[in-house]
């Protein structure tokens, strides 16, 4: 009998929790149950070994120019799996923080360029004269989305024919004030600028939950095959 348990990896849960991201995995949870699901959240922290495929579904919150500095630092040792479970389609949200540590760079207020992890074709500036506060909506491709953002880091697509918006603004800023497109949807990763948490929006949330049973039911199936060789 197939698993009814999904995994689930938070990646510094303990450092990059900013407005309550921790809301989006809690939601999650709560879908999955209703489905018959139970969930295991693993946090992966400084230090701790982490292979993106064993899990169902890879969660990074947001956090701030602190934390994001002491995490750079320890984030490359997960650049080939994450490298690999993103290219290969597999469901994960990054939110704020999470999000722009994807790209190439964050450039910080002091000037200081955080590298990220450079999987994705994008790059972040903090510009101090332009902070990005208040309610916003989109219009995604599950319909419209209403959240909250806060940010001073404007995101920028340096190969926009690779890469998607999550959607195109409403109300609000999004990524930057010039391109009126919030976050990025490239294959099933999704990095996006909206707090509230954003799966309280449940169109976003249900897609997610899709996806993450999709990957489930083939990795189960690959364990199953590898345990009958």
């Amino acid at each position: 009998m197939a698993s009814k348990t999904i995994k689930i990896a938070y990646l510094y849960e303990d450092l990059m929790n900013t407005y309550g991201d921790s809301g989006d995995v809690k939601i999650i949870r709560f879908l999955l149950k209703k489905q018959g699901y139970s969930t295991q959240i693993d946090n992966i922290s400084l230090g701790d070994k982490f292979d993106a495929f064993d899990y169902d579904f890879v969660f990074f919150g947001g956090g701030q120019d602190f934390e994001q500095t002491v995490i750079a630092k320890d984030l490359p040792r997960h650049k080939e799996t994450l490298t690999k479970y993103i290219n290969d389609g597999k469901p994960m949200l990054g939110v704020c923080g999470g999000y722009q540590l994807v790209g190439t760079y964050y450039k910080t207020n002091s000037g200081v360029t955080i590298k990220g992890l450079d999987i994705l074709p994008f790059h972040t500036v903090f510009k101090a004269d332009k902070r990005m506060i208040g309610d916003t909506r989109y219009m995604s491709e599950w319909g419209e989305v209403r959240a909250f953002e806060n940010h001073s880091g404007q995101t920028y697509f340096d190969d926009p024919d690779k890469l998607h918006p999550l959607g195109t603004m409403i109300e609000g800023y999004g990524n930057n004030p010039q391109d009126h497109v919030e976050g990025l949807r490239y294959r099933n990763f999704i990095g996006t600028y909206s707090h509230g948490p954003i799966l309280k929006n449940l169109n976003v949330a249900n897609a997610i939950v899709k996806m993450i049973l999709e990957w489930h039911d083939e990795r189960m199936k690959k364990a199953a095959a590898d345990k009958a060789v």
